[in-house]
């Protein structure tokens, strides 16, 4: 059971103590955001697997279920992005109910018992799959070794599935595969460089966190040089955040020129 495997991962049993108190404290620090991130995930996910689900129960009661979805989506978008902010508008309530329907097994609606094993980043690049083999093949590995978001996105663009199952010497392929994402799965700190779980839990966006101070200077004269290349400049936003269908990106510098 997957809920069981989270339980056995508590940071309690996982902590042993070594000769070098600074290691152990920084690992305990670590191993607590890591658990903190991943049990809020979890809960995003199921979050939106269940609105999924109720939007789809609400479709079925409708006419004309296509117009009437689509009515049901839009109504909601203004009303939850009204009171809940922008995670709800209609791009993100339509991922939910294809979560619900590309992957309905994984809650019991019956017991309601969750078999979410990977975070919501994740599901939302397998949705990107459109072989359902290879959507379940994507999710098993992901989840087995313990792949990150990045790791899992890149071996969806990269057709590693595919290439599997074609190479006579699989071993390579999965060799150059693990080499080419170990700083994926070696970055520590993407947990907090999610804008979904400060959306989630309710924070501001800032993503000061995800620059060098170095980077945030130079950007900084950036912005002050362009002012000062003379009329027309206006500078908009910095660290503009832009949503994809695959990913979110921060633009580090906007600026319009009304000339």
């Amino acid at each position: 059971m997957i809920n069981e495997k989270i339980r056995n991962n508590d940071i309690m049993e996982m902590y042993q103590k070594s000769e070098n108190i600074l290691s152990d404290i920084q690992n305990i620090i670590e191993t607590s955001q890591q658990k903190a991130y991943h049990t809020v995930d979890i809960i995003l996910s199921q979050r939106n697997w269940l609105i999924g689900y109720r939007i789809a129960a609400e479709e079925i009661d409708g006419l004309d279920r296509a117009e009437y979805g689509a009515n049901i989506i839009k109504r909601l978008s203004k009303e939850l992005t009204a009171k809940y902010g922008k995670g709800y508008d209609r791009s993100n309530l339509y991922h939910y109910l294809r979560f619900y329907k590309e992957f309905p097994q994984i809650v019991d609606t019956v017991r309601r018992q969750s078999h979410i094993c990977l975070s919501w980043s994740h599901y939302r690049a397998l949705l990107q799959v459109a072989d359902p083999a290879a959507r379940s093949w994507y999710e098993k590995e992901a989840y087995e070794q313990t792949w990150s978001v990045r790791t899992l996105q890149r071996n969806i663009n990269t057709q590693y599935y595919y290439r599997m199952l074609q190479s006579q010497r699989k071993e390579l392929v999965e060799q150059e595969m693990i080499a080419k994402t170990s700083d994926f799965q070696n970055d520590r700190l993407e947990f907090i460089k999610n804008p979904v779980i400060a959306e989630f839990l309710g924070l501001s966006f800032n993503t000061d966190f995800t620059e060098t101070e170095l980077e945030s200077s130079i950007i900084s004269n950036i912005q002050k040089f362009l002012m000062e290349l003379g009329k027309g400049y206006a500078f908009v936003a910095r660290q503009q955040h832009i949503k994809t269908e695959k990913e979110d990106y921060f633009i580090d510098l906007v600026f319009y020129n009304y000339i």
